[in-house]
């Protein structure tokens, strides 16, 4: 687990980082992996999609529907990771299922589960960094595992499997993140760098050597990239991204 760990924290961006996870959690016996973290959180409402910070290796005719549908609203388990730290089974869902407990939307989102042989797993909700965070994972075995398989798996190696994709949430959370809309360009990170210096449209120019318009040009294409209103709400965006600010990577 400690090797596990170290080639996590030693990840320099968010793909490599997936990958090392992916190959980590391929060994309990779970291929099937999707993590969600968003900074947009308002109560149950985790924001758009598009500024969810998603990762999948889900089928993505799967994940067309989850997503374009707003079925991830009306999940059980994001509900319960939104209120919740820690991990839970998935057994959970089919009692209330076997039982006619769940809603009308709950049971859309359960026969696509059941149609994609999704309905065995382990979601894990990561413990919040501010009232606007929350970030969670499922975990599921290969079609036809039994949720009773997943349970051992769990009993046997549930810390080692919550203590690395804690710390792969928590190592995610420094680095940079792209919206799914488009990513900032080194122009328009930079400008944004500035205005958060506090720095006038003035002042960027002259430190740039640009001329005021083109500072405003790459200032309303960085609000349109991350789709917000106000150069300041860019900013504050940007940063919970991490797309500013940034060290470069050594080597």
């Amino acid at each position: 687990m400690l090797d596990t760990v170290e080639k996590i924290v030693a990840c320099r961006d968010v793909e490599e980082l997936w990958a090392t996870l992916r190959c980590a959690m391929a060994d309990f016996g779970f291929r099937r992996l999707l993590y969600g973290f968003t900074s947009h959180r308002s109560g149950q409402n985790l924001g758009d999609h598009q500024d969810i910070t998603i990762l999948s290796t889900f089928d993505p005719a799967y994940m067309s529907r989850f997503l374009d549908e707003r079925l991830y609203f009306h999940a059980p388990m994001v509900r319960w990771g939104i209120d919740n730290v820690g991990a839970r089974s998935w057994d959970w869902i089919l009692e209330r299922a076997e039982a006619g407990l769940l809603s009308p939307d709950e049971m859309r989102l359960f026969e696509l589960n059941t149609s994609f042989d999704l309905l065995a797993g382990v979601t894990l909700s990561f413990p919040q960094s501010s009232l606007r965070t929350r970030a969670g994972i499922g975990l599921a075995p290969e079609a036809g595992v039994a949720q009773e398989a997943v349970d051992v798996i769990w009993a046997r190696h549930g810390r080692e499997i919550w203590a690395i994709n804690n710390v792969a949430h928590l190592k995610i959370t420094t680095l940079p993140r792209v919206n799914a809309r488009r990513p900032l360009t080194v122009r328009q990170r930079e400008v944004l760098e500035w205005v958060g210096d506090g720095k006038t449209t003035a002042d960027i120019a002259l430190i740039m050597g640009l001329t005021s318009a083109t500072v405003e040009k790459h200032l309303r294409l960085a609000r349109e990239a991350l789709g917000v209103e106000t150069t300041a709400q860019a900013v504050l965006k940007a940063s919970l991204l991490n797309q500013i600010y940034q060290v470069a990577p050594e080597g």
